[in-house]
């Protein structure tokens, strides 16, 4: 189990988008996730008139290292560390680390 997944809403903690919140959008293999509308990059595209793909610059999402974000906590509206715990019926969920209260639901 992953302490960061798909749907979270985490904020970057260093860098040039230091601060910001977004979603994941993906999580890749190599400790890498995707943030939507983080790490902004110009991307050239070439035109593909077979595929229907105009060209020019575009402004697309690059990954970042999972360990440069925080999973968001609402309660204390700030990046929080993520703990793993057993509850009664025997699920595994993950904790925020400051509060203790449950992730997942």
């Amino acid at each position: 189990m992953s302490k960061i997944k798909k749907g979270d809403e985490v904020v970057v903690i260093v860098g040039k988008d230091k601060g910001r919140r977004g979603v994941i959008l993906k999580v890749l293999d190599n400790d890498r996730v995707v943030i939507e509308n983080v790490n902004m990059m110009k991307k050239h595209v070439r035109p593909n008139p077979n595929a229907g793909v105009t060209g020019g610059i575009l402004d697309k999402e690059m990954s970042i290292h999972i360990s440069k974000v925080m999973l968001f906590n609402p309660v204390t509206k700030k990046g929080d560390r993520v703990g793993f715990r057993r509850l009664e019926d025997g699920r595994k969920v993950r904790f925020f680390r400051s509060n203790k209260e449950v992730v997942d639901v």
